[in-house]
Formats: C-alpha cells, sequence, structure tokens
C-alpha cells in the first residue's frame, strides 16, 4: 500500500514532501572558510611587479641614450605613465579588497564558493553532479605553494567554479573528498 506521502520503489522509498520557506537552513548557517591569505599576497605582488615593469620599459625607452623618441611621444609620455599608473592603482585596490572576499564551504552534499567585491556572488555545487575535479597550478601559484580546485560539473566542457588560493595539501584533500563522495547517493 502506498501512502500520499511515500511512493514505492525499488530501493526503498522515494519522498517528495514540499519544504516550506521558513524549514529551510539559513545561509547564515553556512560555515565559509577564507582562501590562504598567501593568494591576496601573491596578487598584489604580482600586480605591483607587472605595473613597474611596464612602467619601467616606457621609461627606458623614453630615457635612452641611443635614439630619440619623436617628439609627440615624448610628449605623451607623462600621460602614459599617469594612465599606467592609474591603472596599476585601480588593479591593485581590487585585489587589496575583494581576495578577502573569496571563502569556502564543503558539505557532505555540496561545496560552495562566494566571491566579488561589488557585485557578491554564492555557488554550490552539488557533489552528486560532479564530473571531476582537477588541481591546477601555474608558475606563481607553485612559487608559493598553492593551488586552484576546479570543479567540473556533468555535461559541460568549462569548469562550473574555481576555487583559488588553496594551500595545496587542502586542495588536493578537498579533490579525494570529492571524488570519494561523488557517487553517494543523496539522503
Amino acid at each position: 500500500m502506498v501512502s500520499e506521502q511515500h511512493a514505492q520503489s525499488k530501493d526503498g522509498y522515494f519522498s517528495n514532501q514540499q519544504v516550506m520557506q521558513s524549514d529551510l537552513p539559513a545561509l547564515e548557517q553556512l560555515e565559509l572558510e577564507p582562501v590562504s591569505a598567501k593568494y591576496r599576497t601573491m596578487n598584489l605582488s604580482f600586480v605591483t611587479l607587472l605595473t613597474l615593469i611596464i612602467i619601467g620599459g616606457i621609461s627606458a625607452l623614453r630615457f635612452n641614450p641611443f635614439f630619440a623618441l619623436p617628439e609627440d611621444l615624448a610628449y605623451a609620455y607623462p600621460f602614459v605613465i599617469g594612465v599606467l599608473f592609474l591603472l596599476g592603482a585601480m588593479w591593485f585596490s581590487y585585489h587589496f579588497f575583494a581576495d578577502t572576499k573569496i571563502k569556502y564551504a564543503v558539505r557532505e552534499q555540496d561545496i560552495c564558493k562566494q566571491a566579488g567585491l561589488i557585485f557578491r556572488s554564492l555557488s554550490c555545487q552539488p557533489i552528486l553532479r560532479v564530473q571531476h575535479v582537477e588541481v591546477k597550478r601555474g608558475p606563481l601559484d607553485r612559487w608559493v605553494g598553492l593551488a586552484k580546485l576546479q570543479v567540473f560539473s556533468a555535461g559541460g566542457e568549462m569548469h562550473t567554479f574555481e576555487i583559488p588560493g588553496l594551500p595545496l595539501e587542502s586542495a588536493e584533500h578537498l579533490r579525494q573528498f570529492i571524488l570519494d563522495h561523488k557517487d553517494v547517493s543523496a539522503r
């Protein structure tokens, strides 16, 4: 006999009861962990170094003793340096504030990431829908001992989301947790 709330299936009971909005857990209960502080330091150092290298290269061209620049280019030099400095400062400021907003959480059934400075987003990927997980490390990441965890959902070519700035050991541990739990059925 089948009740109103449950339908018989091969493995047991399937339930699809309505959940009231007031019964849902609050997002404030989700304890998000920040990424490594090294990630922010790495980004700030990279932005500063890149800006200084570009400004230094343009300054070396402007003040080289081997050939004279056309007058128009020499006249534009202070404006170009000002614009580059302003862009570098804006990029630095963005990473200074935005990198502290990147946080993540892993629960039994999903993995979540919060990011964004102006437009904040919280995205969650059910572990059951994970196709595969990659730990990626660029040259700067390797240099400071960090990694990115990329989560790919079933049916997509691109990663669903990426959690940057994880210590390598944590990224590998999270990858293994997801792989061990992606075939576990929802409870």
